[in-house]
């Protein structure tokens, strides 16, 4: 059996580090441009960004690249790195594929998800359109729950990542800019919930279909008040 030598395996520990810090990176960065806390056009420094995090710049520098490679920054001429400002016609076509896919994804899912988990996921729904709090927390975490279980309970590896990424880049949406549809999301994501605990796949997937129409519709219009 191949041993490392106190060289090597300090080498390998470094590695493992770095990777560690480059996930935080990413995590943390992915974060901040989710809640819009590093908005669209926004410069991105290096430098200034790895001060922010308190960490070293070769994990920001490639959490920074992943980002470049899932389209949510990019590098404007020059070499400038940039949040990425979606375009209306970018986020339609984003959301029709996410339309088809998740129509798909959760016609899958169907009678995978535990009815204690759908409970569970239900009653946080209807605690946050109790609370009737557009900008709570919460509803980011409870929408991100909700897609992704459904994504995983597909059992399609592939699927769910492609829908996954998908999502991240309509959360660059802002939606705080479309208060009007705080409750009609909950209900949307209730019916879903609701035909799932039934076991209803054609009828999840005309709710998820219909969820998702009523999102780019929604955008649509607030774009086009701009």
């Amino acid at each position: 059996m191949k041993t490392l030598d106190a060289a090597s395996y300090t080498t390998a520990l470094n590695a493992r580090r770095e990777q560690s810090l480059g996930q935080m990176a990413y995590d943390r960065l992915l974060d901040m441009l989710v809640r819009r806390d590093l908005p669209a056009g926004t410069v991105l420094h290096e430098r200034r960004l790895a001060e922010m995090l308190d960490i070293s710049r070769t994990p920001t520098r490639e959490a920074m690249s992943r980002l470049e490679t899932e389209g949510l920054i990019e590098r404007q001429p020059g070499g400038m790195l940039v949040v990425k400002e979606f375009s209306l016609r970018e986020l339609v076509e984003i959301l029709h594929v996410r339309r088809l896919l998740e129509r798909e994804s959760v016609m899958l899912a169907t009678g995978r998800i535990a009815d204690a988990v759908l409970a569970d996921l239900q009653r946080q729904m209807e605690a946050l359109l109790g609370a009737g709090d557009p900008d709570a927390p919460g509803n980011w975490e409870v929408d991100r729950r909700f897609h992704d279980l459904i994504a995983d309970h597909s059992h399609n590896a592939i699927l769910a990542k492609t829908i996954k990424d998908l999502r991240l880049k309509t959360q660059m949406f802002n939606l705080s800019r479309m208060p009007e549809r705080f409750e009609a999301v909950h209900r949307e994501h209730l019916a879903v919930v609701a035909a799932l605990r039934a076991k209803d796949a054609a009828a999840a997937a005309d709710a998820i279909a219909a969820h998702l129409e009523n999102f780019k519709q929604g955008i649509i219009r607030r774009l086009s008040e701009v």
